[in-house]
């Protein structure tokens, strides 16, 4: 019942086309039967050779049957290299190859716990207790047998001799401390004369040792009989388990007779056409795989004549499909072993032909001259470039295309200034070698030309990129858009097989009713759709050719497995190119949007590359400081130009590029400094010049005053010859009122229309020229202030003195200014940003500088009108003549003081002057009557000063314009005592 190691447990078959095995004489070929050793009182019956020759069901059947044994039963409970006893003689295979796994509990079982025993526990408490009352009452009738317990008792006091050490279940020798537990090795010591004591005690050692063996051995034996009952018991179920086996060996021979004649008779004529039919299907199939191959022998000279044409996608679709087939319908093949690396490194080669191919494009439409009007060069060429490229993931063409921007970029730069300084006879390139330095050598009219020269070129060089990009953008969308329509597709698809599993549900169950085989409704209801599938797909593959006819019974033959899942969609360029996008895009919907975004952002990148190469080639003319010397009207012309090739190159790629912007108000920035730096120290000039004293007015500039009030804040045209024939004016009329300025003033609004004119010019600098504008208005009136208030004009001019009309005259310019200041104010305001409106503070502050000055002018005027009465009414005494003398000269210095400003200041600027005067004048008379004690009493004091007072009255209403003036006198007297 136990096997050995060479023995295998399920025997095969000598052949699988016979269906049994005829036996022959057992004396030639079979072995005699060892028979186990006579230990039952049982012996099979029946004759062994008969049993030998009839055939067995456990044999035919490949299973094991007791001829397999090779030893005997009390060698295999004694088997000393098991691990352990197995108990279970029947139902395990012994050996040492066995091992004990766990039983994998059952899924339909449930889980037993003590919770299903509580009812059964509740129902027979009562039970087990009355049983062990009833055992309390009659005990059980002692059939112990005394010689057996003392013989156990015996046998567990010998046991007990045994060292515990020796029956733990993890007992091992290689244990240290077990092994010296064991065999105390410090009696072994030969050492010191002590070699017999040594030799005596490790043979009372071992005589221990064997007589702890003895009594396992022992032990071991008579468990061993105490079961010989159980043991007989299972031998005597063996012989009757041999009767009943021969007697079924018997029927099954009977059976396998019966089933030979109607195999003979009924089958054989059958399956030998069925066989017939499967050769030919097999014949068919590989007629098919033969053409197929014949095929793909083909396709690397089809690549090469691809590859000659440049149909690159062609190419890479034709590999891609041998690839499949090779993978599914030619796997194994070994004459093909090495045609799928020859197909992936004729891949990689077409992928570096693709860069190279599109290298040479980019390099040949961006170098093309640009007078041809063609804005896309090969189209067709161009799309199908791309697609190969997106087909093999090769999304790094953008930078070669971009690479090669850069270099165009810098080559119509240079070919420009070649051109331009070929043209001009005045530059010797054998002298000046540099590009350059040639370049430097051109005037502004010439350069500007060169510079509008490419402006232009650049433009159409955008406009050429841009096209290129649009057509590249299309093929990118539209393999875009053919991924989301397949992915929408396939959720359809699984849409219609979720309801058709559905339906399927229902005719299972209706089938099921009905009594038919479930399998055969499925074959039934999914055969006839494949099948259909599969046909269509086939025809439509285009490469496929038709198979022979003597195939009728199979389908038409698969050449391209791959092309037949290819489905198409087409699209079109904004050239009118149809793009034919196919399935096999490996391209996720992430990756294609990311690459459409990077194409937009190398049309902005071709705008700022273009940008910057003209950053670079205006600061090269820049270096001697050749931009910062241009006049206005160069300035602005330039500006002009680059703030219209910003706007075009803005139209063109969509978004506007800061580099040439930002040069251009670097520039700008320089100029308005310069601009700034010339007008200041022009009306520093005119200040440290100027006499203040009243200027004629030229005609043009009572023009430019009227083109303000005009509403036009600009220069005027200059009219030839008209305004030479017109005589300048005294006085500067703005609005109906009349101004009469110093010629400084006069070039200070010119200057002011600049600035103004200039902001209209170049928009980019408005809030500069503020700053700079009210620096100048500050400038001018601190400047004023200390040449004539300050009285500096006496050291920076040579004047003797500064006289009252030279205080009115500068009081009278300074409004002026302030008339305008509210006008430059809208102007900037208007051409200011809202968040930029904090500037404009600027001129509310100067305004109230200049108001400020105007009164401190008027302060002055008065002070000295105070100081004069103060010098002559201390020596007034009341005495006749009548008018006295000191009255006289008050008369005669306030009619000079009346002739120096009524001429400059309006008529109620005047009256206003004139009424702070006579209040400073009442002042001091009423301090000087008080000090002689005259009182308004009547008496001759009091008439002598109301004459003097009548005279004065007089004397200033006489003057022009004082005439209505209110000079109430009779402040100057004290109230009566």
């Amino acid at each position: 019942m136990a096997s050995s190691h060479s023995s295998s447990p399920v025997p095969q078959g000598s052949s699988s086309d016979v269906f049994f095995k005829k036996e022959v004489d057992p004396t030639k070929h079979i072995r005699p039967v060892q028979s186990l050793p006579d230990v039952c009182p049982k012996e099979p019956t029946g004759d062994s050779n008969s049993l030998c020759v009839a055939p067995s069901l456990v044999t035919d059947q490949h299973r094991w049957t007791v001829y397999h044994s090779k030893v005997n039963l009390p060698a295999a409970l004694n088997d000393p290299r098991l691990a352990k006893r197995e108990s279970d003689f029947f139902t395990k295979t012994w050996g040492l190859d066995f091992v004990d796994t766990e039983v994998i509990p059952s899924f339909y079982l449930p889980q037993i716990s003590k919770e299903h025993f509580t009812v059964y526990q509740q129902e027979i408490s009562q039970r087990e207790k009355i049983h062990e009352r009833c055992k309390n009452i009659c005990p059980p009738k002692d059939t112990f047998d005394r010689t057996l317990l003392h013989t156990h008792d015996k046998s567990r006091t010998d046991l007990e001799q045994v060292p515990k050490i020796f029956m733990k279940p993890d007992f091992a020798l290689d244990d240290s401390l077990t092994f010296n537990s064991v065999l105390p090795w410090s009696h072994f010591n030969t050492a010191g004369g002590k070699g017999n004591r040594d030799a005596a005690s490790s043979k009372l050692l071992q005589e221990k040792l064997s007589h702890y063996l003895d009594i396992v051995e022992v032990n071991i034996a008579h468990q061993i009989s105490l079961r010989s009952e159980a043991f007989f018991h299972a031998m005597t179920s063996q012989h009757e388990l041999q009767d009943y086996l021969k007697k079924t060996s018997q029927a099954v021979k009977m059976l396998r007779d019966k089933i030979a004649q109607i195999d003979k008779v009924m089958c054989e004529g059958s399956l030998h056409i069925l066989r017939l039919a499967l050769t030919r299907n097999n014949c068919v199939k590989v007629y098919n795989k033969l053409k197929l191959m014949a095929t793909v022998h083909q396709t690397q000279p089809t690549v090469q004549v691809l590859l000659s044409t440049s149909e690159f996608v062609g190419a890479l679709d034709l590999i891609a499909t041998t690839q499949e087939v090779l993978q599914q319908e030619l796997q194994g093949i070994h004459s093909f072993r090495h045609l799928g690396s020859q197909l992936c490194e004729l891949e990689k080669l077409i992928d570096k032909m693709m860069i190279a191919e599109f290298s040479t494009y980019s390099h040949s439409d961006l170098n093309r001259p640009l007078e041809d009007d063609c804005q896309i060069l090969e189209e067709e060429r161009l799309v199908s470039l791309v697609f190969g490229l997106l087909k093999q993931r090769k999304l790094n063409f953008l930078e070669i295309y971009s690479e090669e921007m850069i270099i165009t970029a810098k080559n119509i730069i240079k070919q420009c200034v070649i051109n331009k300084v070929s043209q001009i006879e005045e530059i010797d390139t054998d002298i000046v070698m540099k590009l350059a330095d040639q370049m430097r050598m051109l005037n502004f009219p010439q350069w500007f030309d060169l510079l509008k020269d490419i402006f232009s070129k650049f433009t159409i060089f955008l406009q050429r990129v841009k096209a290129t990009l649009n057509i590249i953008h299309s093929v990118v969308l539209s393999v875009l858009d053919k991924n989301r329509r397949t992915r929408e597709l396939e959720e359809i698809s699984q849409q219609k097989n979720v309801t058709k599993d559905n339906s399927l549900d229902t005719e299972v169950a209706y089938l099921t009713h009905e009594g038919m085989f479930i399998s055969d409704a499925f074959n039934e209801s999914e055969l006839t759709p494949i099948a259909i599938d599969t046909t269509s797909q086939r025809n439509a593959s285009p490469n496929s050719e038709p198979c022979s006819s003597d195939s009728v019974s199979e389908p038409e033959c698969t050449t391209d497995s791959s092309s037949s899942k290819e489905q198409t969609s087409s699209s079109a360029t904004p050239g009118g190119v149809d793009i034919m996008v196919n399935e096999d895009m490996k391209l996720t919907d992430l990756e294609l949007e990311k690459l459409a975004n990077n194409i937009q952002e190398l049309l902005y990148s071709a705008s700022d590359i273009c940008h910057d190469r003209a950053v670079k080639f205006l600061m090269s003319r820049a270096k001697d400081g050749f931009l910062e010397k241009l006049n206005s009207t160069e300035f602005i012309t330039l500006s002009r130009l680059m703030e219209t090739f910003i706007l075009d190159t803005e139209q063109i790629c969509g978004r506007k590029s800061m580099s040439l912007l930002g040069a251009l108000q670097s520039q700008a920035n320089k100029f308005v400094n310069r601009f700034h730096e010339e007008r200041k120290t022009k009306l520093s000039l005119l200040l440290d010049n100027e006499r203040w004293k009243q200027a004629d007015v030229p005609a043009e500039f009572q023009d430019l005053v009227d083109s303000i009030s005009g509403g036009k804040i600009a220069l005027p045209e200059k009219k030839s010859g008209a305004t030479e024939e017109r005589k300048p004016a005294e006085v500067l009329i703005v609005e109906g009122q009349q101004y009469a300025v110093v010629g400084t003033v006069l070039l200070l609004i010119r200057i002011i229309l600049e600035y103004c004119q200039c902001v209209d010019n170049i928009p980019s600098v408005t809030t500069d020229m503020l700053t700079r504008l009210s620096d100048l208005l500050k400038y001018f009136n601190s400047r004023s202030c200390q040449l004539v208030l300050g009285a500096g004009a006496l050291q920076v001019v040579g004047l003797k003195t500064i006289t009252t009309k030279n205080l009115a005259l500068s009081s009278r310019c300074l409004q002026l200014i302030v008339h305008y200041i509210p006008v430059i104010r809208a102007h900037f305001e208007a051409r200011l940003q809202p968040k930029q409106y904090s500037m404009l503070r600027h001129f509310d502050h100067i305004t109230k500088d200049y108001h400020d000055h105007i009164a401190e002018i008027s302060a002055k005027l008065v002070a000295i009108m105070d100081s004069l009465f103060d010098k002559l009414l201390s020596k007034y005494e009341v005495k006749a003549p009548v008018p006295s003398a000191c009255f006289r000269n008050i008369c005669k210095q306030m009619a000079k003081m009346h002739e120096a400003i009524f001429d400059l200041l309006p008529e109620e600027q005047t009256q206003m002057l004139f009424l702070r005067i006579n209040a400073s004048y009442k002042l001091h008379l009423k301090k000087q009557l008080s000090h002689l004690n005259v009182i308004n009493d009547g008496g001759p004091q009091n008439g002598l000063v109301t004459a003097d007072v009548a005279f004065y009255t007089g004397n200033l209403q006489a003057l022009k314009g004082l005439k209505d003036l209110d000079l109430n006198m009779s402040e100057i007297w004290e109230q009566k005592r």
